[in-house]
């Protein structure tokens, strides 16, 4: 494997759980790390076994490290501008969701990406979980005919983030908005109903892609889901295959038989699941979450020279797809 050397900015609880750990396993090294400590820095590289450099100034790090390909983790509201500045800079970058608050903002940063011939890639883990990569190829492959509806559900506790719609939908739920465009393509149509009490959210969308399916979506930000929880449920031509908790895939084939079904023995379902072994340690659920994925995708993508498949370009469908169910609510 080619040695990959990658500098971060941002250090936070989500870097330093996912996004780190992600990017080791999948073959990087940490080469330097930017936040607005030095301490904050030094201890991070510490912590991934890293003999890197420290800064408490990303232009600086920019400046003076021989690395062409840079994390970007931070607050949202600071990502943008570091992005255009790591793209200024001539590097390679994965930040994470969301690069832009709007589809114009994202229009703006996929342009300047393309313009100076680097790699953008947005973090959207969930299109590299196995369980919707195998769900992809079943959708895709068309062995049980075409796709023709979906219910999606997602619901988790968003009040210590979000304090209003928009933020639930760009910071929480945009993963899964993302998703639907993962797997079933472009928009045509959307409406949506949402009850919101305080802090509560609740919103039940429904949307008409242009390849003729039709879905339905249940998000949820509310104290009460404390339990994070997500699934997907796909009705083909010959059956159906539901996505649980991002770790669990069934597939039914509808049968056909000259007697009636239930006087005998004629269904039949496909389980997909990990393993389950002590030997995963912490690894399980960065590889199940899709979080291993998209790193090793990233780190491809830099060393190919390739377009990423949760492209800065892509992104714009994504957030445009976010304002358009906002604004739907009613």
């Amino acid at each position: 494997m080619t040695q990959t050397n990658l500098c971060f900015i941002g250090a936070g609880f989500h870097a330093t759980t996912n996004i780190y750990p992600s990017a080791v396993e999948a073959g990087a090294t940490i080469q330097a790390i930017s936040t607005r400590s030095i301490e904050r820095s030094k201890a991070a590289l510490l912590r991934y076994g890293s003999t890197g450099s420290a800064y408490d100034n990303a232009t600086l790090m920019l400046q003076n490290e021989d690395c062409n390909n840079v994390v970007v983790v931070a607050q949202p509201q600071d990502q943008t501008s570091l992005t255009m500045e790591c793209i200024k800079a001539g590097k390679n970058v994965y930040v994470d969701k969301p690069l832009g608050w709007t589809a114009r903002e994202a229009a703006e940063i996929a342009d300047a990406a393309e313009k100076a011939g680097v790699v953008l890639m947005v973090g959207f883990m969930k299109r590299y979980a196995p369980v919707y990569m195998k769900l992809k190829e079943l959708i895709d492959g068309r062995s049980m005919g075409r796709t023709r509806s979906f219910q999606m559900k997602f619901a988790v506790d968003s009040t210590p983030f979000c304090k209003n719609e928009e933020q639930f939908m760009k910071l929480a739920a945009i993963h899964m908005v993302d998703l639907m465009r993962f797997l079933f393509g472009e928009v045509q149509h959307v409406t949506g109903t949402t009850v919101k009490d305080g802090e509560h959210i609740n919103q039940s969308i429904s949307l008409k892609f242009n390849n003729g399916i039709v879905g339905s979506a249940y998000f949820a930000g509310m104290s009460a889901w404390s339990r994070e929880s997500e699934s997907v449920l796909v009705t083909f031509d010959h059956g159906f295959a539901s996505a649980d908790e991002m770790n669990t895939l069934t597939i039914h084939h509808s049968r056909t038989s000259d007697s009636l079904p239930w006087k005998a023995l004629e269904e039949q379902d496909t389980v997909y699941t990990p393993s389950n072994s002590p030997m995963s340690g912490a690894y399980r659920d960065l590889y199940l979450r899709g979080f291993v994925g998209e790193m090793a995708h990233f780190i491809s993508c830099c060393h190919n020279n390739s377009l990423p498949h949760s492209s800065g370009k892509d992104n714009v469908g994504t957030m445009a797809l976010c304002d358009a169910i906002l604004s739907s609510l009613v």
